[in-house]
């Protein structure tokens, strides 16, 4: 193998273990960023749906929150007819209940796309990554990883 194809071969790897790898690392980090907040905004549709069946609404609702490693704190809240959802940006709206089951469900529904969106750049990032792999195995003439095909026994 010449210093020429050695160097090339050096570049590849280089290229697919500091770009390419790091990026499908990026890509599924945000995607799953993007089911925690989907499970939170669901998690929360639950909780209102449970207080519109029970009409809790009206009265004096006593609950506890968790207030982080799961600490949790007594909590009384006069009116539950209205409750303030996270919209993004650390900006916070007060919904009434069926306004922020509404707002959820449009909220999932974008968050489902931006997921498909990124689980569609994964694929295409492990697809380059696998043609810099093939790539890499003919430039240094290794024997193909792939199965062996199959025989037909007929």
């Amino acid at each position: 193998m010449s210093q020429k194809s050695a160097d090339k071969i050096l570049a590849y790897e280089q290229f697919l273990n500091e770009t390419l790898r790091e990026d499908l690392k990026k890509v599924l980090e945000a995607r799953d960023e993007i089911h925690k907040q989907m499970s939170d905004y669901l998690q929360l549709k639950t909780v209102i749906e449970r207080l519109q069946e029970t009409k809790l609404t009206d009265d004096v609702l006593k609950t506890q929150i968790d207030m982080g490693n799961n600490f949790y704190v007594e909590a009384k809240v006069p009116d539950a007819s209205r409750i303030c959802v996270a919209v993004g940006y650390g900006f916070f709206v007060e919904f009434t209940l069926d306004e922020a089951v509404k707002f959820i469900d449009k909220k999932n529904k974008r968050l489902t796309e931006r997921s498909n969106n990124l689980t569609n750049d994964a694929a295409k990032i492990k697809a380059n990554i696998r043609l810099v792999l093939e790539g890499l195995r003919e430039m240094q003439h290794l024997p193909s990883s792939s199965p062996k095909p199959f025989r037909d026994i007929f």
